[in-house]
Order: structure tokens, then sequence, then C-alpha cells
């Protein structure tokens, strides 16, 4: 574990949790600081609105100057989101800097879970129907946020 990746992490962590994000909740595995338990509570104007979906933020050993990896671990209808539970963000993949600031991180991916977008989409099925049929897909997400994120 190096020294600079820790005091970075609690440098980040002190300002999320002194500037917190709306409808963000972090929480640190008691024993691991790179390990992150995070919750999104949807927006009302969101597809997946009352949903809480949980995911990690894993911290790579060299970080900041590696990305940090995210998995979704609450199913969602999303195009941007897989089965497996990736999230597909360009700043978490080719577009990453070590200025990046983790509550940077966690605002885009809320961002990116409260307005799907057929763009760049990690599923291809799911960003056609959002396209194609805006209405199905509405219902879908709808339905999949009442049975996995209630």
């Amino acid at each position: 574990m190096t020294s600079t990746a820790l005091r970075r992490i609690q440098k980040e962590l002190r300002d999320i949790h002194n500037n917190p994000i709306e409808n963000v909740v972090v929480e640190t595995k008691e024993d691991n600081l790179f390990e992150w338990e995070c919750i999104i509570i949807a927006e009302s104007d969101s597809p997946y609105k009352g949903g809480k979906f949980k995911f990690t933020l894993s911290l790579p050993q060299n970080f900041p100057f590696k990305a940090p990896s995210v998995m979704f671990k609450t199913k969602i209808y999303h195009p941007g989101i897989n089965e497996d539970g990736a999230i597909c963000v360009p700043v978490l993949r080719d577009e990453w800097k070590p200025s990046v600031t983790l509550a940077t991180v966690l605002s885009i991916i809320q961002e990116k879970l409260n307005n799907p977008s057929p763009d760049d989409p990690f599923e291809p099925d799911i960003a056609a129907l959002l396209k194609n049929d805006k209405s199905k897909f509405l219902g879908t997400a709808k339905e999949w946020t009442k049975k996995y994120a209630m």
C-alpha cells in the first residue's frame, strides 16, 4: 500500500464528507480505504426514479496514476451499464488523469445513471430501444427499478 495513494484517498474522502454530493452515499470498508461502497439515489426526473443503485468503487494501489474501477451491484436496465455491472464512462478509461477527483468521478457516474444515452453504449440493444422506442425503454427501466432497486 503506497502512502501517496493513501494520503490522496484520505484527502478525497474528507472533501466528499465536507461537501457531500446530493443523492450519493459513500462508505469505505472499515479496514480498506481502497474499497468504497456507494449508493446513488436516482433523481425524480430520471427513468430510475426512486431507485437506490449500489456500486463499488475500487482504487488501485497506484492511484491516482491509474483510474478506479466501478462495478454496479444493483441490476439496472441502462445502455451504459452492462449486465455484469460495468459502466461505460470515458473518465474511467482513456480520459483518466491524476488530477481528476473522486468527487468528479462520482458526479459523472450519477449523471450517467440519471440520464441514459444511446451514444457510446455498453448494451447496444438497450441503446437501440432507447433511440427507437423510448416509451418501451422507459417502461422496462421502471420495471427493473421496482424489481431490483427499491
